[in-house]
């Protein structure tokens, strides 16, 4: 970078793991200035190689403050594929602002020849596509959407998540299971007989480190609630990190 060049100041919006290792990668550039912006809904995040802040922005209009504020001159939007209000505010602020927009994001998983997918528009639909039978169901949603359950009394959820739940879940019969993945298809399969899993809900994240739980249901073939993505606005978008350094080395 020659001496007068101002290096370019990159705001991430993370929270995936293609934001942590976009993150990685940036740490050692001497011509960026990097930060990764998280929502906080984890209280113990997977260490970042690279400045944190953590909370919301309070809509678009804060989004553009901070931006402005800071100097920012580039935008990655690496959220969860579900996270709609983020990515609307991030199109937004970036237009306001006529800054450089990216959004990272993985491709969405397609049911693989083995594998029984019913696929269905939101969390409320999930919860009425279970199967009448189901008993024993490993809701891997997060925890956000777990009350739209609660129509299941006779239904035991199993709920995955990193941390333990600050208050008691909307969910008239279930266990928390908690563990950080990525999760290895083996373990995912022991995991599911051992629990006597006979339905498994997940939403379409899309990526590789997620998969093997369809992975394990197929092989022990459970039926799988397949929650799509919602429609985001429109955006640039590519499916890898290194797209995304691509994407910053064109300027």
């Amino acid at each position: 970078m020659p001496a007068s060049a101002e290096p370019r100041r990159v705001l991430i919006l993370g929270g995936t793991g293609d934001a942590v290792q976009l993150a990685r990668a940036l740490a050692e550039r001497l011509d960026i200035e990097a930060t990764v912006s998280l929502a906080g809904l984890t209280r113990k995040p997977a260490p970042l190689p690279l400045p944190v802040r953590r909370g919301g922005f309070g809509g678009a209009g804060g989004l553009v403050d901070h931006l402005r504020a800071e100097g920012v001159t580039h935008l990655i939007d690496a959220t969860h594929p579900f996270a709609q209000r983020i990515s609307a505010s991030a199109v937004e602020a970036a237009a306001a602002l006529d800054l450089p927009l990216l959004r990272l994001a993985r491709p969405p998983w397609k049911p693989g020849p083995d594998e029984r997918w019913i696929e269905v528009a939101d969390p409320a639909a999930a919860a009425r596509a279970l199967p009448a039978a189901a008993r024993q169901v490993f809701l891997a949603i997060g925890r956000r959407d777990l009350a739209a359950f609660a129509i299941r009394p006779d239904i035991r959820f199993h709920v995955r998540m990193i941390e333990p739940p600050e208050a008691a879940l909307p969910l008239p019969d279930h266990r928390v299971i908690l563990a950080r993945g990525p999760f290895e298809v083996d373990a995912e399969t022991a995991l599911f007989h051992r629990l006597g899993i006979d339905s498994l809900v997940a939403k379409n994240a899309g990526g590789t480190g997620a998969r093997a739980k369809l992975t394990a249901a197929a092989t022990l073939r459970l039926p799988v609630v397949m929650i799509r993505r919602p429609t985001l606005p429109p955006a640039r978008d590519v499916e890898s990190v290194e797209d995304a350094l691509g994407w910053l080395a064109s300027g």
